[in-house]
C-alpha cells in the first residue's frame, strides 16, 4: 500500500510552509513516528513525523515551499525492513596482486626569461592603465617579450589593496522562511509604529542578595528548578503592567485593546535563532511557576519543538540580551504588542549612596513602547515601577515574606 505524506497545518493562519531539511534520504526505510523533515513556517520550525513504516519516496526538494496539505512524501508500507549480509569465505586464500609502482619524473614547468620588454606597456596600454590607476608591475604581460598589450591593460583590474593570500571565498544561502517572516515583522515594526525607547538603571545588590540566600533551598525543593533573574523580571513586569495599562495594549484601527491578563513573551535563543514563546497569565504565577514554565519553554525551542500555539499570542515582551553580554541597546517592539523591556549584562560600577560613593552591580534596563498609544508619563512610569519592585523585591514582590513567596 502506498501512503501520501501531507503537510498537516501548523497553525489556523498558516498556508504553506518550506522544506527547511530532510532528516531521511529517498529509498529509505523509515519507522512510524520518525522525524523525517524539518519544515519552516513563517511562525515556527517544526519536526514532520513519518504516518507509518516503510520505504519512502521524496516529492519535494529541500527549499521548496509548499501548500498545507500537499504531498511531500509517499511511504510503501508493504516494503519490508533489509539488513545487507556480508559473507567473507575463510577457505579461499585471496593473494593481492602486486604491482611496481610507476613513478613519474615531475613535471617542470617552463620559467618565463625576462628581457626588456618584461612588464612594459605600450603605448595605448600606458594611457589606459593611467586612466585606471595602475602601475604597470601589477599586470602581467601576454604580448611579444612579457610587454603588456592594450588588451591586457583594459583587462587589468585595481587591486582592492594588499594582496595577503587569504582566502576571499563568499557563500549565498537562502533565508529560511521563519527568519523571512521576523525579518519581514521587525521592519514592519520599525515603519508602522511611532516607537521611542526609555532608559533607566537597576541596582541588582537587592535580588543578589535574596538569590545567594535562597537559591539552594529553592533548587532541592523544586526539583532542580533554579531562582533565576527573570522570575524576579516577570514579577515586576506584571506589577508595572497592572500599574499602567495602557502598556498592555495593542492598537486595533481606531481602537486600542487592552488586556486585563498578562501574557509575557519571552525572547529564548534556539538553533533556528529567536523565538519568543509567551508565558500565560504570568500575573498569577509563583517564583516557581514562572521559572518551571521559561525553563520548558526554552528546552523546547533549544530541541526544536516549540509549536506555534507556544508562540502565539502575548501582550508584552521581556528579552535578555545581558546573556550575550549586551551592555545597552533598543529593543524593537514586537508586533502588534505596544511594548518590550530589553535586559542588559550586569557590572560593577560606582554610584552614588546616601551621599557616598558606593561599588553595586547594576544593570541598564530600556523599554520601547509605541508612542501612538503610550505617552511619556505611562513609559517612564512603567519603568520606574520596574525598577522600584527590583531595587525592593522583599517588599513588592514577595510581600514581606520571602520564603512563602519562594514556596520554601
Amino acid at each position: 500500500m502506498i501512503l501520501e505524506m501531507k503537510v498537516p497545518s501548523p497553525g489556523e493562519s498558516i498556508k504553506e510552509v518550506e522544506i527547511a531539511t530532510w532528516l531521511v534520504k529517498d529509498g529509505d526505510y523509515v519507522e512510524k513516528d520518525q522525524a523525517i523533515a524539518e519544515v519552516d513556517s513563517d511562525k515556527a520550525t517544526l519536526e514532520l513525523p513519518a504516518e507509518a513504516s516503510g520505504t519512502i519516496t521524496l516529492k519535494a526538494e529541500e527549499g521548496d515551499t509548499v501548500a498545507v496539505g500537499a504531498v511531500v512524501c509517499l511511504i510503501d508500507t508493504s516494503a519490508t525492513k533489509t539488513y545487507s549480509t556480508a559473507t567473507v569465505s575463510l577457505k579461499e586464500e585471496v593473494k593481492p596482486s602486486v604491482e611496481t609502482p610507476k613513478v613519474e619524473a615531475p613535471k617542470v614547468s617552463p620559467v618565463a626569461e625576462k628581457t626588456y620588454a618584461t612588464q612594459v606597456p605600450s603605448p595605448a596600454a600606458r594611457k589606459i592603465l593611467d586612466e585606471k590607476d595602475i602601475q604597470p608591475s601589477d599586470v602581467v604581460g601576454t604580448g611579444k617579450g612579457g610587454r603588456i598589450t592594450k588588451e591586457d591593460a583594459v583587462n587589468a583590474v585595481p587591486s582592492m589593496g594588499t594582496p595577503t593570500g587569504g582566502s576571499r571565498g563568499t557563500e549565498r544561502i537562502k533565508l529560511s522562511m521563519l527568519r523571512r517572516k521576523v525579518a519581514e515583522r521587525l521592519v514592519a515594526a520599525k515603519n508602522d509604529t511611532a516607537m521611542l525607547t526609555t532608559f533607566n538603571e537597576v541596582n541588582m545588590t537587592p535580588i543578589n542578595t535574596l538569590r545567594n540566600e535562597y537559591k539552594d533551598a529553592f533548587k532541592t525543593k523544586h526539583g532542580g528548578v533554579s531562582l533565576g533573574y527573570m522570575s524576579f523580571f516577570t514579577k515586576a513586569v506584571t506589577r508595572a503592567l497592572q500599574l499602567y495599562p495602557d502598556v498592555n495594549s495593542m492598537m486595533d484601527g481606531d481602537y486600542k485593546t487592552v488586556y486585563d491578563f498578562c501574557d509575557i513573551s519571552i525572547a529564548v535563543s534556539g538553533p533556528k535563532g529567536l523565538m519568543v514563546p509567551v508565558v500565560r497569565n504570568a500575573e498569577n504565577l509563583t517564583f516557581r511557576g514562572i521559572e518551571a514554565e521559561i525553563k520548558r519553554l526554552a528546552l523546547r525551542a533549544r530541541d526544536g519543538q516549540i509549536t506555534v500555539d507556544d508562540m502565539t499570542g502575548g501582550t508584552f515582551t521581556i528579552t535578555n540580551g545581558g546573556v550575550f553580554g549586551s551592555m545597552l541597546s533598543t529593543p524593537i517592539i514586537n508586533p502588534p504588542q505596544s511594548g518590550i523591556l530589553g535586559m542588559h549584562n550586569i557590572i560593577e560600577r560606582p554610584i552614588a549612596v546616601n551621599g557616598k560613593v558606593e561599588i553595586h552591580p547594576m544593570m541598564y534596563v530600556a523599554l520601547s513602547y509605541d508612542h501612538r498609544i503610550i505617552d511619556g508619563r505611562e513609559s517612564v512610569g512603567f519603568l520606574v515601577a520596574v525598577k522600584e519592585a527590583l531595587e525592593n523585591p522583599v517588599e513588592l514582590l514577595c510581600d514581606n515574606n520571602p520564603k512563602k513567596a519562594f514556596e520554601l
